[in-house]
């Protein structure tokens, strides 16, 4: 009985003293490990945060690249197969490309240039018809020479605003540098992973197992469907709108239908959301110049081609592609924008139809009884349509008889 008694005893000065180390007693030994731990954990986090700030521009860089390169493969590919090298036929679609690119900005930059030499000859005309009217409105008596007396008494204003012109020139030049640092980055990632797609494919998959690899190509073969398909049915329809734009400017003999229709096919298609609002506005803006009959002509000729190509060409030149909801397009846009601000509007919309072939692949869809409250009303027009059938054999029959 003593022996039992002292044993409680010790185990509980025992359990006293291990509960002193770890309350009163002292630190315990795990904590400075875990307080270093942390610490480091910490470190490491904001070093990767850190990182990932530097290198963003780079991973949107990649980003822009691989889909390029998604929407340049199918042409290489063909080629290939033709017993092309890639690296020809990787430089040949390049050629191609930047072909298209420098007519189409040559095209625009002549119509804005001459387009601003005709504003600048016609401005002393302007300003008199502007003057006339502001003294005609507001009851003024303005005249030319006041106003170039304002203007040379506010000089050291207006060489204020020069300077500053200045230096904003300097901020733009070097922006513009920066621009075409990235967009010679961008064409060197898309030049690598196009030319040497299969060899990227392979290496992806050499780090997977086996059971991966399947999965991995048939998503990068939906990723290269979708996209291309997307983008060339989008070409397609740039070039017919282009076409046919090209045709009503030339009939109307409006000046630069050439530049003016190229803009209307590639803004209209290639921009998304407002593309046709500012495919639109410019021809308009410059038959305004010329006659406002031509402006009304132009606008009316905009709205009906678009209605006939949105219910005509749009549906039978996509059939084979991957054809993205207007609203799904919408809303891809908007998320695109906010993500990745103009970058991601513009690759949102391959983004999307890639998105949804991996949908359409992958998840499992199931026939849907008819049910009445999924279409609200359809059980009311089908009875309306029986009816009306049965209207016309009813006048067929008689017609039948009355002869």
């Amino acid at each position: 009985m003593t022996s039992s008694t002292e044993e409680r005893d010790g185990s509980a000065e025992g359990v006293d003293e291990g509960r002193g180390v770890l309350w009163g007693g002292g630190m315990p030994r795990w904590l400075p490990r875990a307080m270093v731990l942390a610490m480091v954990l910490v470190g490491l986090f904001q070093l990767a945060s850190w990182a990932f700030l530097q290198l963003v521009d780079l991973f949107v860089m990649l980003l822009v690249a691989f889909f390029l390169s998604l929407a340049l493969e199918p042409a290489v590919d063909r080629m290939a197969a033709r017993g092309v090298r890639r690296g020809v036929g990787t430089c040949l679609v390049f050629v191609a490309v930047g072909v298209a690119v420098v007519g189409f900005l040559g095209a625009l930059g002549t119509l804005l240039v001459d387009q601003v030499a005709k504003i600048a000859g016609d401005m002393p005309h302007l300003v008199e018809n502007l003057i006339g009217w502001i003294n005609r409105t507001f009851h003024q008596d303005v005249s030319l020479g006041e106003l170039q007396k304002k203007l040379l008494k506010d000089s050291g204003a207006i060489e204020t605003y020069a300077q500053q012109a200045a230096d904003n020139v300097w901020g733009l030049s070097s922006t513009l540098i920066g621009g075409l640092f990235q967009a010679f980055t961008v064409g060197l990632f898309t030049f690598y992973f196009t030319a040497e797609g299969p060899r990227v494919r392979r290496t992806v998959c050499s780090m997977l197992p086996p059971a991966k690899q399947g999965e991995v190509l048939r998503a990068w073969e939906i990723a290269l469907a979708k996209t291309g398909g997307y983008l060339y049915s989008r070409a397609v329809l740039a070039v017919v709108s282009a076409a046919g734009h090209w045709v009503m400017f030339a009939l109307i003999d409006l000046p630069y239908a050439a530049a003016l229709a190229i803009w209307v096919g590639v803004m209209s298609q290639f921009v998304p959301t407002i593309g046709t609002y500012l495919a639109g506005a410019l021809p308009v803006l410059v038959a305004l110049t010329v006659e406002p009959v031509d402006a009304l002509w132009v606008l009316v000729f905009t709205v009906v081609y678009q209605q006939i190509e949105n219910y005509l060409l749009h549906p039978r030149i996509t059939a084979k592609t991957m054809d993205v909801h207007p609203a799904v397009a919408f809303g891809a846009v908007i998320a695109g924008a906010a993500l990745l601000g103009a970058v991601g509007a513009l690759i949102a919309i391959p983004a999307a139809a890639t998105l949804q072939g991996f949908v359409g692949t992958y998840v499992k869809r199931y026939e849907v009884a008819s049910d009445p409250r999924i279409d609200r009303g359809e059980q009311r027009r089908a009875r309306r349509a029986l009816r009306r059938e049965a209207t016309r054999r009813l006048r067929r029959m008689v017609g039948g008889d009355g002869e």
